[in-house]
């Protein structure tokens, strides 16, 4: 570690700037500090700093506002983000607009050192940072889709905002149950495709000869049935994202068309034998492990390569309890008693009773439970004789 490092940290917190100048100075970073926005932009202008900490929350403007900033006038200036409160739309919104890291306080400091010793090596390999920018100007009422502030949960914010700029396949794997597609609503949401259809099949819901059908379309006449020319799922998503949900359950011969797709952009539509190009972006999930399913040669290899250019792991709900209490707030928040209702209150020994539970269903099981348990408590607190006994 070179002692010559400059680090800018800006928080408007006297005792937080104190502790990272101590911490800082001792493991010999030079520390330049700012209480506000005005105050970083001076001092990047005056003492060009080698890494800038930013607070999310400011006197005088946001942190990612500032971050945006800096990163448009200083693209080779590397950001750590900072926040107490720890969320899906800040965190993707941070690395999307090009933060190397963001983290939540408290924070370990052998977590934060070692972050800022990953980005100094990344500096002096002269690696290039694209500024990605998430859609801003989120309306209040629109709530996050994805809840938790686990440390898993962060992790995969900041892979969505990296990835979701870019046309990589992605696949998404996990558990039924713990919001494999909402991952998939995120990436396309944050990508430049957004304006453009988000398509979703269930690769399990349908029969080969169907799934096909929906997937590429058919021609008039071309099966018994076939009436009018249909356009498929993949002609319908151009220049938008399809999702494939539970891609394990598709057969080999369906995977052989859809590799065709993801190699050369083109399909026929079945009964026709002229090829059509098609711009797409292909994100499956499954809950399946795949690298298996390849070895017992029931999912092609190539194809599996070409779908796992990035890979996400949605953890199940037992691995991340503590993201529990916030899950049970918005779905209290979801499902009120009527539409008017403030959101149903939960006595403390239900909420502990939610969180002790392992949830094999994960995120979608314990939806059902709070839905339940709001309409049998007819919009008073919930207690445990709401809950489901298991």
């Amino acid at each position: 570690m070179s002692q010559a490092r400059a680090i800018l940290v800006v928080d408007d917190d006297r005792d937080m700037l104190a502790l990272l100048d101590d911490l800082l100075s001792g493991e010999g970073y030079k520390v330049i500090k700012a209480k506000s926005g005005a105050e970083a932009t001076a001092a990047i202008a005056k003492s060009r700093p080698d890494l800038v900490m930013i607070d999310v929350l400011l006197p005088d403007e946001d942190g990612l506002t500032l971050l945006s900033q800096i990163k448009r006038e200083h693209p080779e200036l590397e950001v750590i983000v900072m926040t107490a409160f720890g969320g899906s739309t800040s965190a993707i919104k941070a690395m999307r607009a090009g933060a190397y890291d963001y983290v939540t306080k408290p924070f370990e400091t052998d977590d934060l050192l070692a972050a800022l010793s990953r980005v100094f090596e990344k500096a002096d390999m002269a690696q290039e940072v694209n500024a990605l920018r998430l859609e801003l100007g989120k309306q209040h009422a629109q709530r996050e889709r994805i809840v938790g502030s686990s440390r898993p949960m962060l992790e995969i914010y900041k892979l969505i905002g990296k990835v979701a700029g870019s046309d990589a396949s992605i696949l998404v794997s996990g558990e039924s149950g713990t919001g494999k597609e909402l991952v998939a609503e995120a990436i396309h949401k944050a990508s430049p495709r957004n304006p453009h259809p988000l398509i979703k099949v269930s690769c399990a819901a349908l029969p080969e000869t169907l799934l096909e059908t929906e997937l590429f379309g058919h021609e008039k006449g071309s099966f018994t049935g076939a009436m009018t020319m249909r356009k498929g799922r993949f002609e319908i998503a151009d220049k938008g994202t399809v999702f494939l949900d539970e891609i394990g359950e598709m057969t080999l011969g369906t995977q052989t068309k859809l590799l065709r797709i993801l190699q050369e952009h083109e399909f026929e539509r079945i009964g026709s034998n002229t090829p059509l190009k098609v711009d797409i972006r292909v994100i499956a999930a499954t809950n399946r492990d795949l690298a298996e399913e390849v070895d017992r040669n029931r999912f092609r290899e190539d194809l599996y390569y070409r779908l796992n250019v990035i890979h996400i792991h949605m953890p199940p709900l037992r691995e991340r309890k503590e993201d529990i209490p916030a899950l049970v707030e918005h779905f209290l928040s979801k499902y009120r008693w009527s539409e008017d209702a403030i959101p149903t209150a939960i006595s403390e020994e239900a909420l502990n009773r939610l969180v002790g539970y392992d949830w094999p269903g994960n995120v979608r099981e314990q939806e059902n439970a709070v839905e339940r348990a709001v309409v049998l408590s007819r919009g008073q607190t919930i207690t445990v004789e709401q809950l489901p006994s298991n």
